[in-house]
């Protein structure tokens, strides 16, 4: 099974440096009043991880959400 996650892990950055190599062409990107030029593979590079990094915290948040509904609350103690 380990051989299996290596090959896709291989393929899969294969795949990048291609898509990089073959993206090298300046392009303007515009949102909300910014714009950027820059080369279209390194645009794209930083719009996954942003996508990444944001999509894994509302991850975290919901299931730190979902565990804590889920806990019992705590009861005080008897006298």
């Amino acid at each position: 099974m380990r051989t299996v996650h290596f090959t896709v892990i291989i393929l899969f950055a294969a795949a990048t440096v291609v898509f990089a190599f073959q993206n090298l062409e300046i392009v303007t990107m515009a949102f909300l009043g910014f714009k950027a030029r820059a080369p279209l593979a390194l645009l794209t590079s930083v719009i996954y991880i942003l996508g990444a990094l944001t999509g894994s915290s509302v991850f975290a948040l919901l299931r730190r959400s979902y565990k804590s509904y889920r806990e019992p609350l705590d009861e005080p103690e008897a006298r």
